[in-house]
């Protein structure tokens, strides 16, 4: 399945120019003139904030936008034909990105709704408001939260991650149906009964994309994301528990997060007797955190692991997790698609994706990746020591793909896989 070379945005310099005022014609010859006039989006190139999409060195979309009145303004937004919606949404959430140090509440934008811009606005989260089709989307984080939030090492992920987790059709149902649709729209929620999650678990062998699930969720909710590394904390004054303390008073002043702890056994595993366990204070402390922190609405604490037998038993009790959710490969559709974010697009027409898929069962992202970067590595190699200009459709083939799998291992053995089936019977609660 092949995929387009992904755009570079970047900041606009003064030779972008040029390109910028094709974009505007473009929408004007169109018969969508823009809200803003050329000059005023030409000064405000200069002066506020503009950023542009560049594709083999080619301006294929711009944004342009300035602060106002507590809130942030669109002034130009435009894409070259056939540049797409998630480009545009990269734009989008780059711009995002530069003002939100502003503390502004809402970034809104004035338009047609008629031109090639107008659906990749409402793609990325922007809402019509009618008659004046006035669009605006929230901004995830306002100003009193700002310091807080960097204070805690969180950040405002890019929208529609979510869409970008390719296959794993099952799990990303359960998600959507247990917490996403329960915590975005708790009205709906409410009219069925059902509670917002508060506190999740995720669990199934290394690599299996725990982390990418995590970050997904807080990006289909649009909630800053903020991750604990136990690692970390343990370097500060009281230690670990205190730092844990610290730390989830902090993330109670935020309106709305995602908290991610990774590789939690680490800090909440197995306590036994006496003596007592190095981390037993650690996971007592932790215990007591979790259980605070569900009285707390608009957070959602989403702790991962890869050894859920190590964890010790009050942490999995009922009351504490929401919900404890098995994580494994990735499916048909998925591989393919990871395959696909390797695969030159010089090369990618001549490759067949479905033999990939299949000679890769069992892998993990990471080991597709390790497979496909070593087959471009290889095959630059092999272009390099032969005559004439390299080209890389004679050395990346669907063969050279399958040569370079045969050469990585596998990061989940067969064992790891049984393991994890009997885990799903013993400690899954959906």
């Amino acid at each position: 399945m092949p995929f387009m070379n992904r755009a570079h945005v970047r900041d606009f310099h003064d030779d972008d120019l040029d390109a910028i005022v094709r974009l505007w014609e473009r929408s004007y010859n169109r018969g969508t003139p823009p809200v803003y006039s050329l000059p005023e989006v030409i000064a405000s190139c200069q002066a506020d904030y503009a950023l542009v999409a560049t594709q083999h060195d080619e301006v294929i979309g711009a944004v342009v936008g300035r602060a106002a009145h507590a809130q942030g303004w669109i002034v130009f937004f435009g894409l070259a034909e056939n540049a797409g919606s998630e480009l545009g949404g990269r734009l989008l959430d780059a711009l995002e990105r530069r003002i939100a140090p502003l503390g502004l509440s809402k970034l809104s934008i004035l338009t047609s709704l008629e031109d090639d811009a107008a659906g990749a606005l409402t793609d990325n989260g922007f809402e019509v408001h009618n008659p004046l089709r006035y669009l605006e989307r929230g901004m995830p984080v306002q100003r009193r939260e700002l310091d807080k939030l960097r204070e805690l090492g969180g950040r405002i992920l890019p929208r529609r991650l979510w869409d970008r987790v390719s296959g794993m059709q099952q799990e990303k149902t359960m998600l959507e149906e247990r917490l996403i649709t329960p915590l975005g729209e708790p009205d709906l929620a409410d009219q069925f009964g059902v509670m917002p999650p508060r506190a999740v678990m995720l669990f199934g062998p290394p690599g299996t994309g725990k982390t990418t699930f995590a970050k997904a969720v807080a990006s289909r909710l649009g909630w800053p994301f903020v991750e604990l590394f136990p690692s970390r904390l343990a370097s500060a004054p009281g230690g670990l528990p205190n730092a844990f303390r610290t730390s989830f008073e902090a993330i109670a002043e935020l309106e709305h997060a995602v908290v991610f702890i990774d590789e939690v056994e680490e800090v909440a595993s197995q306590r036994r007797g006496d003596p007592p366990s190095p981390t037993q204070g650690v996971t007592n402390e932790l215990l007591k955190q979790v259980a605070e922190f569900r009285d707390r609405d608009g957070l959602l604490l989403i702790c991962a692991t890869n050894f859920i037998r190590a964890l010790d038993s009050a942490f999995l009790r009922h009351g504490r997790f929401d919900y404890v959710i098995p994580i494994g490969l990735p499916d048909t559709e998925a591989r393919i698609a990871i395959w696909g974010r390797y695969v030159p697009d010089s090369v990618a027409g001549q490759i067949d994706f479905h033999i990939l898929a299949e000679a890769s069962e069992g892998m993990t992202p990471a080991d597709v990746e390790y497979a496909a970067r070593r087959a471009s590595q290889d095959a630059l190699a092999r272009a390099l020591s032969g005559n004439g200009s390299p080209r890389p459709e004679q050395e990346l083939t669907t063969d050279s793909y399958l040569a370079a799998l045969a050469l990585t291992r596998a990061t989940v053995s067969r064992l790891d896989i049984d393991a994890f089936h009997e885990d799903i019977e013993a400690y899954a609660r959906l």
